[in-house]
């Protein structure tokens, strides 16, 4: 009798498991060199929850994840055991009223010298934390007029500076600021001086660069995404279309993205978290249990994606090592 409650008790146990892992999320393979890239087996695991709306995951290189609660005003640590704390206050707005919305930070990155960037929507600019923890702006205006809200940004090796600036901080922001700047642009930040580089676009949102610096991503809200080839100086030479998922429906939206060490894409939205080889073919997915925002390399090997979800942060395991852009 006791064999049997044990093995019935064993049973439900397996049973609750592959139901959470079940509810944390599910691997879609799309092309057969997906396999190439993360194993049968692999699962989605929940980290940590209870945020309002969670962005810009990043890997300290102290040995734990960092990340923006957006509405909080805040930016998040939390430890390989999924324990939170803040790690920043005020993180994109240093007001003294009490706006509500998107006023904190989005998009987090290092520079090339290990220095922490800061997307601040409720500020509208984009600036550079010193290591005595003092703030530089960066870029908070072109031409004279206020950026929107910078949302989500990268650092190439040379130390060029690619971030986009859609109008949701403002839109979005309870206090309601004056827009400026009549477009939603992509920018390039380089000795000193600010740059467009497409103005054409409907929302940019996520940036990401190609492991030799050289190709600039770029999604936006139209559901499709761009890959730009750069000059020696960091400068655009060439656009074209990387992705149409136009005829792709779901819940997700055109978000944060990283790559891997081998040209790889791993970009939110419509269909998840969406992998690409480097010449734009869809090669997988990974859905998770709330909609995907953005993803960031993370752990001792680097092979371990965290992606921001709604409230909360979930991980999964795959074959090849993330680029963190950080010596």
């Amino acid at each position: 009798m006791k064999m049997k409650k044990l093995t019935t008790y064993f049973l439900l146990h397996l049973f609750s498991l592959a139901s959470l892992y079940a509810q944390s999320g599910t691997v879609k393979k799309i092309d057969k060199d997906f396999d190439k890239i993360i194993s049968a087996d692999a699962q989605a695991e929940k980290v940590a929850s209870g945020f309002i709306f969670v962005e810009g995951p990043l890997w300290h290189r102290d040995g734990f994840l960092i990340f923006s609660d957006i509405p909080a005003n805040r930016i998040y640590k939390i430890d390989a055991n999924g324990k939170s704390e803040v790690f920043m206050e005020k993180s994109g707005y240093s007001g003294t009223d009490s706006p509500t919305g998107e006023i904190g930070t989005n998009g987090l990155a290092y520079d090339q010298e290990g220095r922490l960037l800061l997307c601040q929507h409720g500020n509208r600019q984009v600036v550079r934390v010193e290591k005595d923890g003092s703030q530089t702006v960066l870029a908070n205006a072109y031409q004279g007029k206020k950026l929107n809200s910078p949302n989500d940004i990268v650092c190439r090796k040379d130390g060029t500076i690619y971030f986009t600036d859609p109008s949701w901080g403002l839109e979005k922001n309870s206090n309601k600021p004056q827009r400026e700047i009549s477009f939603n642009g992509v920018y390039r930040y380089a000795n000193g001086q600010l740059y467009v580089i497409d103005s054409t676009l409907a929302k940019p949102n996520g940036i990401v660069l190609s492991p030799d610096g050289n190709t600039l991503y770029v999604a936006d809200i139209s559901k499709k995404w761009f890959s730009y080839t750069l000059n020696k100086d960091g400068s655009v030479k060439s656009k074209k279309l990387f992705f149409d998922a136009s005829a792709i429906n779901g819940k997700g939206h055109m978000d944060g993205m990283k790559v891997d060490v081998k040209g790889n894409v791993y970009a939110t939205g419509p269909d998840g978290v969406m992998i690409f080889s480097p010449k734009g073919k869809y090669l997988g997915a990974v859905q998770f249990a709330e909609t995907a925002a953005n993803v960031g390399w993370g752990d001792t090997d680097g092979k371990t994606l965290y992606a921001t979800c709604n409230t909360s942060i979930y991980r999964i395991k795959f074959k090849n090592r993330g680029l963190r852009y950080v010596k």
